[in-house]
């Protein structure tokens, strides 16, 4: 397990999703998709991707695919957020055995601003460095500009769009993408 000390002098711990961990990954996956999400779409577009987006099935059907990986960030054994990471086919949309994808950087809402989602970006970006990936991209909601700018923040740049479908409701993802440098 990694851990990181925050301002608090608490340690936020980062450690892999198992299949045991099934109900709480799909608690937290609604909780904070839900908080993201619901002030900018409609209460049915959100029931339906809610329902099918963070289904059991789905869920288990990710958790088994070996190209695909899941972390929680805990504080004092409450789970805060969590991340996703795709490698190989597994990737939504570019599927380059040459990157890894961030799928999800999800942190519950009242702790937004402490770190939390930067420990889990620096987790991913560790293990893309760890495989030796030339870079590591994702998509973001062109209208989710705090998770944008987060994401400049930490050098990634814009590369392409695609559309994202919630419910009947078509958005655009901005796809952007992080070069790593040298492989140590």
């Amino acid at each position: 397990m990694d851990y990181f000390l925050v301002r608090n002098m608490n340690k936020i711990e980062i450690r892999q999703v198992t299949i045991t961990d099934l109900d709480q990954l799909q608690k937290i996956g609604r909780q904070t998709f839900n908080e993201t999400f619901a002030s900018s779409n409609t209460e049915e577009n959100m029931r339906k991707y809610l329902e099918v987006g963070f289904s059991a099935t789905k869920l288990l059907t990710e958790l088994k695919d070996k190209n695909a990986k899941f972390y929680f960030a805990t504080l004092e054994n409450k789970l805060i957020g969590y991340l996703k990471i795709n490698f190989g086919q597994s990737q939504t949309e570019l599927q380059d055995d040459r990157a890894v994808e961030i799928e999800r950087i999800y942190v519950l809402r009242e702790y937004h601003g402490k770190k939390v989602g930067q420990i889990l970006h620096d987790k991913a970006v560790e293990i893309a460095r760890q495989i030796k990936a030339d870079y590591v991209w994702l998509g973001v909601w062109e209208q989710n500009l705090r998770a944008i700018t987060f994401y400049k923040k930490n050098g990634f740049v814009a590369f392409d769009k695609h559309i994202f479908k919630l419910g009947n409701n078509e958005q655009t993802d901005i796809l952007m993408k992080l070069k790593l440098k040298n492989h140590e």
